[in-house]
């Protein structure tokens, strides 16, 4: 078998890898991948958000599924173009991807289904939206842009000014341009934040183990918000009550709602949630595989990733008996000097073997931001490497993915050094 990913972050080498893993691949190919992805994927420089090149690069290589990774391609179709050109495809089409695509659509669904999230209202005036936050006076806000952001489209205001100035930068200075032409503003949850993925085929869904992301750039959760600076899996305050919980008040009501509204959800769902002490609650959905969550999941996956593709795309998943390690998992994310703002690039990586792994084989490098040029490996983005390690405990795979973090180097390398504290003093406690 033959498979095509669309993507080229962190998330798709970890998805290349699992997919390799499979005894039914052939060849792989990517497009436009990364260095870390081109050696085990053949690249082809086409952009994701290319749909018709993507379609274009399909009919060329006949794959027998294509894998669409990123989030903006779902929601632009993606899906919908490759089935109409004849080509079996893993991920929601666009219609289903709206649940990622449009805040405000995932908010109205969860309230006319009863799903638990946190109290809201939407805009498109800005000047209504600042006279709401200054009638509610309650704080922290959350402010978020109805659409596609990077990852960086939500603002948790402290008081008013931030507010203000939060609802100014989407709406009037379109910092995220059309995204933030509808804003959300949100009631402030309090709690523990669990990220749980799902594989589901419209019909039956089937959580994967849970992790915990690390969004703030800096340690101890401070500074901007970023695509993520480290994960680790499973979570351990998503024991099995919560989960239970979950999976009847949010995971099963959320896709027999997409079903009920005739927009079947296909693919992976992921479920941002809060553990409130009310109980679990949405923070968000996204129409994909999490990145860098993917990173820390699947290496814990013992079941045929083709095998799930497979199910899922023939709607039996419900038959299929999904097996994962009891291990845990570990990445930290190796960033460029100053992400999630401005950043340089082009910077030489140091301490990786001919294949962009470590020469010692003790923890697994997956690839973001990087490229090779002359047979050097260099940084290509914000988020450059995700140095991941795998454990009998916790403790142990965070140990080794530091150990191994200490080999790697490159000009202005950033990244946290307390990835999964706080899930080692809740293990502790």
């Amino acid at each position: 078998m033959n498979i095509l990913i669309v993507g080229g972050g962190g998330r798709e080498h970890a998805i290349a890898v699992a997919l390799r893993k499979s005894p039914k691949v052939e060849k792989l190919f990517c497009a436009p991948g990364n260095a870390g992805i081109s050696r085990i994927a053949e690249c082809f420089p086409v952009k994701a958000t290319d749909l018709d090149g993507i379609v274009e690069l399909a009919q060329k290589l006949k794959p027998d599924y294509v894998f669409v990774a990123p989030d903006d391609p779902l929601v632009m179709g993606l899906v919908d173009k490759l089935n109409d050109a004849g080509f079996r495809t893993f991920g929601p089409k666009a219609d289903a991807a709206i649940l990622e695509g449009s805040k405000a659509f995932s908010k109205a669904l969860m309230k006319k289904y009863n799903i638990p999230t946190a109290a809201y209202e939407t805009f498109t005036d800005a000047e209504k939206a600042i006279a709401y936050i200054k009638q509610k006076n309650s704080y922290p806000a959350v402010i978020k842009c109805d659409g596609l952001a990077l990852g960086k489209g939500v603002i948790i205001a402290q008081n008013f000014e931030e507010a203000e100035a939060a609802v100014k930068s989407m709406m009037i200075d379109q910092k995220f341009g059309k995204s933030g032409a509808e804003v959300v503003i949100e009631e402030f949850m309090e709690g523990t934040e669990v990220t749980v993925l799902a594989f589901t085929d419209g019909k039956s869904v089937k959580p994967m183990v849970s992790s915990m992301d690390h969004k703030r750039v800096y340690d101890n959760d401070e500074g901007l918000n970023t695509g993520g600076m480290g994960t680790i899996a499973p979570n351990p305050l998503y024991t099995d009550k919560v989960a239970e919980e979950c999976m009847k008040k949010i995971f099963i009501p959320t896709i027999n709602a997409m079903q009920a509204e005739g927009r079947p959800f296909k693919g992976c769902l992921y479920f941002g949630l809060m553990l409130t002490n009310m109980g679990a609650k949405v923070v968000e959905y996204n129409c994909r595989f999490g990145d860098p969550e993917t990173q820390v999941v699947l290496p814990l996956l013992e079941t045929d990733l083709v095998d799930i593709i497979e199910a899922i795309y023939e709607e039996r998943l419900g038959e299929l008996d999904i097996k994962w390690s009891g291990k845990s998992c570990a990445c930290v994310v190796m960033a460029s000097g100053g992400y999630p703002e401005k950043y340089e690039t082009g910077k030489e990586i140091t301490g990786l073997d001919e294949n962009g792994q470590l020469p010692d084989g003790s923890a697994f490098v997956y690839h973001a931001g990087t490229k090779l040029e002359d047979g050097k490996y260099l940084t290509a983005g914000g988020r450059v490497l995700g140095v991941t390690a795998t454990g009998d405990t916790l403790e142990a795979a965070l140990m080794t993915a530091y150990i191994a973090l200490g080999d790697i180097s490159f000009d202005k390398a950033h990244m946290r050094s307390d990835i999964g504290q706080r899930a080692l003093d809740y293990i502790k406690a």
